[in-house]
């Protein structure tokens, strides 16, 4: 199974760095306990999402608002069906212009090769600021 979740991480994050929404999409479960903690009045990304349809408006408004200036993964670590993936990010907000800098942790829970469960941590304050008009 440890090579299926494996399959399904490496798939995930060259989905999510090709923007290619459908196949990223398809990763997901159709029901999903997802949460990315931070400001949702400025960020609307943020938040609770709870079907595979929330999920795809997560990535939509997500890349609508945002955009990609380097991400570097430090660490994968996986068992049977839990992922932790670590690393860096920056990004430019376009309602603003600022760059954000963070670290970051996803932990995923992945089950029958379909994501179960996913967490984002990231610099929140720092998205929060960078939205500051």
């Amino acid at each position: 199974m440890s090579n299926n979740i494996q399959e399904t991480i490496q798939q995930f994050l060259q989905f999510m760095s090709e923007r290619n929404l459908t196949e990223l999409t398809g990763l997901f479960s159709d029901t999903v306990d997802w949460y990315i903690p931070g400001d949702e009045q400025k960020a609307p990304w943020l938040g609770v999402r709870n079907t595979k349809q929330e999920v795809s408006e997560f990535f939509e408004v997500l890349w609508k608002n945002t955009e990609p200036v380097s991400a570097k993964i430090n660490h994968i670590f996986n068992d049977d069906e839990n992922a932790v993936i670590t690393g860096e990010f920056v990004t430019k907000m376009l309602e603003t212009d600022r760059i954000v800098e963070s670290l970051f942790c996803i932990q995923m829970c992945i089950q029958n090769n379909k994501i179960t469960r996913y967490r984002l941590l990231e610099d929140s304050l720092a998205v929060s600021k960078a939205l500051d008009n």
